[in-house]
């Protein structure tokens, strides 16, 4: 399940940028991130509320990837009748399928903390990994889309120069929308998850989940989400600009640095975040009953600042890159310590009656509110520093990264000094 809802994403992702400048709509890069935070504002609550009160949680995951791969497929099916799609239907076709993407993933926790309770196992030890298959299979899709090219007559792999690899084109969508109809087959295969049944009669409030919002009543679960919030801002930047700023350097005029492996394998270099993911879910547990979730979210918000720094003064030809390697290798840290690590944290804290409610809630406040103000911001800075050039997105990307590695710096500074959970026996 894990590696299935993640390869669905990792199609994608790291990549879309590239399309979308060759496809005319390079200047909405920041928007087409920024909808999957908009959605994550109400889909991943809305879907919670319905996997805590009224269908499993696992039928509820696989009908949102049925209708996602549906839309996604509708967006490749438009890049292949044109090179320049129309603007708006493709919007709004990316947005219904993103829509029901988002839900997904707080969906998936859900469902894995509910069969692994069910069957007298651990969170905190044997989830990570079985979380750790979702990074591989997002590192597996984007090697795909990286080699992966289908010229309208042959299908090939290859690692060298090539526009028509499937980073630059369409048909990342193919693959993603395709896998999303698989895992929602597979959903229906998966052990039930029963609904919690509560005697008595349930509120209004209950009746539509809002009683998770009940915890921004305690201090510490409110300071948890407002900094869920401000590190989620962190999240998609990486993921919208990566591949364009790496992939910008084809048009250097210096050969050795527009000839170079990673200059022409942003997809690929960038799987090395993922590879780094991997490593780190596994530490988590240990990190967790080391350090507690302050420390551990303390490492992710200093990783962030590492990531976008190691950005700002590395290049692809050597020893350049080591540093584009630097910044994928703390990426693990900065990710998943704070997203895994996250759920982790809400799931311990909430009672079985808000649980799916409440990781939808994380969710709205990481990848929704955080997310969505982070992109449009750092989209307004980058377009205010770099411009379109043909396929290319040049200009003071420098700045730009040191930047964001400004706001990660204070926003870690500020969380070791507010946020102070009790500890307690566990």
């Amino acid at each position: 399940m894990n590696f299935l809802e993640f390869a669905v994403w990792g199609a994608y992702l790291t990549c879309m940028g590239n399309y979308l400048g060759k496809a005319g709509m390079g200047d909405s890069i920041p928007w087409f991130y920024a909808i999957q935070g908009i959605v994550s504002i109400f889909m991943p609550t809305l879907m919670g509320i319905v996997a805590d009160k009224y269908l499993q949680p696992q039928r509820v995951l696989g009908l949102c990837h049925l209708l996602a791969g549906a839309f996604m497929l509708a967006c490749w099916w438009m890049g292949m009748n044109s090179p320049t799609p129309d603007k708006a239907t493709f919007i709004t076709l990316y947005t219904l399928s993103v829509a029901f993407y988002m839900p997904t993933i707080a969906l998936a926790n859900t469902t894995a903390f509910s069969i692994l309770t069910r069957n007298g196992m651990d969170t905190v030890k044997d989830f990570p990994p079985i979380r750790v298959l979702g990074t591989v299979g997002f590192i597996a899709t984007m090697w795909f889309v990286n080699c992966a090219v289908w010229d309208g007559g042959s299908f090939t792999f290859t690692l060298g120069e090539n526009a028509h690899k499937f980073q630059y084109t369409h048909m990342q969508f193919f693959v993603s929308g395709l896998l999303s109809f698989v895992l929602f087959a597979y959903c229906f295969t998966l052990p039930a998850c029963p609904l919690v049944k509560k005697e008595g009669k349930t509120s209004l409030v209950e009746a539509f989940g809002l009683n998770a919002f009940k915890l921004f009543k305690t201090k510490k679960m409110a300071l948890f989400f407002i900094f869920s919030a401000l590190l989620g801002m962190c999240l998609q930047v990486t993921n919208g600009y990566a591949g364009p700023f790496i992939t910008s350097f084809k048009g250097s005029e210096i050969a050795e640095v527009a000839n170079s492996f990673a200059a022409n394998n942003a997809t690929l270099l960038t799987s090395i975040s993922q590879m780094s993911e991997a490593l780190c879910i596994l530490m988590i547990p240990f990190c967790l009953k080391k350090f507690g979730i302050k420390g551990v979210m303390l490492m992710s918000m200093f990783a962030w600042v590492f990531r976008f720094g190691f950005f700002g003064v590395g290049d692809p030809a050597m020893p350049g890159v080591i540093f584009f390697i630097l910044s994928c290798i703390v990426y693990g840290v900065a990710f998943d310590f704070f997203n895994v690590s996250g759920g982790i944290f809400v799931d311990q804290e909430c009672e079985p009656s808000i649980k799916a409610s409440a990781q939808g809630l994380f969710m709205m406040m990481t990848n929704g509110v955080g997310a969505t103000v982070g992109t449009l911001a750092a989209g307004a800075i980058i377009n205010s520093y770099c411009s379109w050039q043909g396929d290319y997105l040049m200009g003071e990307w420098q700045t730009c990264w040191f930047i964001f590695a400004g706001f990660a710096l204070v926003v870690g500074v500020a969380f070791a000094l507010v946020f102070n959970p009790e500890k307690k026996q566990r």
